[in-house]
């Protein structure tokens, strides 16, 4: 009877605690996969940004300052993905 709950006791953690390989690897993500989710990041809180202000949560200097620094952001961002993404016939023909 105690083998029987022993066997039972480890079953049940083996199943509780095991983690499949399928679960543990993700999509391998790439710099310009991770670009572009960067990008969509920084659009949306440029949105944000601009809602607060036109709701008055926001003084104009405050704004600005957000507002300026997000867009740098967002252009540099835009810059590596536009770079990254270049073919090499593209990149022998800019230089």
């Amino acid at each position: 009877m105690i083998w029987v709950s022993v066997l039972v006791t480890v079953a049940a953690l083996y199943y509780i605690f095991h983690v499949p390989d399928a679960v543990t690897a993700g999509p391998t993500k790439t710099r310009v996969n991770y670009l572009r989710e960067r990008k969509e990041v920084v659009y949306e809180n440029l949105r944000d940004l601009n809602f607060d202000y036109k709701a008055g949560k926001l003084p104009e200097t405050d704004y600005q300052t957000m507002k300026n620094s997000l867009e740098e952001e967002a252009a540099a961002v835009l810059a590596e993905i536009s770079r990254l993404e270049l073919t090499p016939s593209q990149k022998k023909s800019t230089q």
